[in-house]
């Protein structure tokens, strides 16, 4: 399919990371006639025109339908789907046929709840989930919990925003049937151990579900060494569309799992006698789903493997690195999450200033960045705030951003003192 391919770039070569930025359209425009410095990669990533121009071409060249004709454009547009999935399955280093497509990490968890979870809970069951966890691994698990009996069971953080390791294993009692967390916290950047504690969740008997929203985008990933039994993951975040995402899961477990949703797809023959349903992942993958985005998503993937996912996590680390000893010299200003590993999220508040006005002002010098709950409420109740700033950093932003910004937010700290 000619969509475009992403940028060559030698592998042996350090990036040249003004180039790297130039791949991406929306950087070069202008907030309040102020140049925009984009910093909410965590609430959703930029797309390089390698993945504008995919999406493009499907539509102007190739759309039609997957698996349902045997024409050319039904052909071309199967092929590249299926292309798409093959190559995030590359990049996790797992195997194609246990790669479930839906529209993101919310939709993945909640098929994990539904037909994972739910046929299988009952009372006397405890689910056990993290403090920092997303609303997306909180919500559905006490939905599973309020139809079975099962529980919820919180392993808590430590002051700095780390995971208490030590309790999270004392926590792992018999009763414990899964454990759900996230791999990056997306308000704190804390980059849990998840081989570690996916290794000690199998030795219980434990079943893992890993939220990889904030992790693929930064840094290599590599699912089969994580060892868990599932995880999650959103397309937007990591420079593809919207509406795009995935699940992995061990074969076993999708194999004895029922259908989510039914309709057209996700069988292989339907009578009134009964439905005979398709093979994994596509049983679970029912009516149309978003082609072009997917296809997309595929060419973003191309695209960070050609910058080299190494490179990104060292970049955002020195970003990261930057950005946090340039807001410690602002007074009165604190960071939420300090734990030794992590990414490049940086929440925090000045005191005296609502989180909202701090952002309100930011966007007005050209700033974006995002206030409020992150959806995360039980752990910001941890830290005793309604609200914080977020500063998210990716791979195209620059130290003269970084400078802009604290400058920008130096500005509104006397604008509301």
């Amino acid at each position: 399919m000619n969509a475009g391919p992403a940028p060559h770039r030698d592998p042996a070569a350090a990036p040249d990371w003004t180039r790297v930025r130039a791949d991406f359209p929306l950087l070069e425009r202008q907030v309040h006639g102020k140049p925009l410095i984009y910093f909410d990669s965590a609430n959703t990533g930029q797309k390089p025109a390698s993945v504008i121009a995919a999406t493009d071409a499907f539509y102007r060249h190739h759309n039609a339908n997957v698996s349902r004709a045997v024409h050319t454009l039904g052909t071309e547009a199967t092929d590249a789907y299926e292309g798409a999935r093959r190559k995030l399955a590359r990049f996790l280093n797992v195997r194609a046929d246990e790669l479930v497509l839906c529209s993101g990490t919310t939709f993945a968890i909640n098929l994990v709840a539904y037909s994972w979870a739910l046929p299988r809970l009952g009372p006397g069951d405890v689910i056990l989930v993290s403090r920092m966890e997303h609303h997306a691994n909180i919500v559905p698990w006490q939905l599973v919990a309020q139809r079975t009996g099962a529980s919820v069971r919180v392993a808590e953080i430590l002051p700095d925003g780390s995971l208490d390791l030590p309790g999270l294993y004392a926590a792992m009692t018999a009763d414990v049937k899964l454990l759900a967390v996230t791999h990056v916290s997306n308000v704190l950047g804390t980059v849990n151990p998840v081989r570690d504690i996916c290794r000690e969740a199998r030795k219980r008997g434990i079943v893992t579900v890993v939220d990889g929203s904030q992790a693929v985008p930064h840094r290599p990933v590599d699912v089969a060494a994580i060892g868990c039994d599932f995880y999650a993951l959103t397309g937007h975040k990591m420079c593809g569309p919207t509406g795009t995402g995935a699940l992995w899961a061990r074969r076993e477990h999708l194999q004895a799992m029922p259908p989510f949703i039914g309709g057209g797809e996700m069988i292989k023959e339907v009578s009134f006698d009964g439905t005979v349903f398709n093979d994994p992942p596509h049983k679970f993958e029912a009516g149309t789903p978003n082609i072009a985005g997917f296809i997309g998503l595929g060419a973003a993937v191309d695209f960070l493997e050609s910058v080299g996912m190494a490179r990104i996590e060292a970049r955002e680390t020195e970003l990261l690195a930057h950005a946090t000893e340039e807001l410690g010299k602002i007074e009165g200003l604190r960071i939420f999450g300090t734990a030794p590993e992590k990414a490049a999220v940086i929440s925090f508040l000045i005191e005296g200033a609502h989180a909202h006005d701090l952002a309100t002002l930011l966007d007005l010098e050209g700033v974006a960045i995002r206030s409020g709950q992150h959806c995360a409420h039980p752990l910001l109740q941890f830290f005793g705030v309604a609200a914080t700033c977020r500063a998210s950093l990716a791979f195209y932003n620059t130290h003269a951003e970084i400078e802009a910004f604290v400058a920008a937010l130096k500005k509104a700290r006397r604008l509301l003192a």
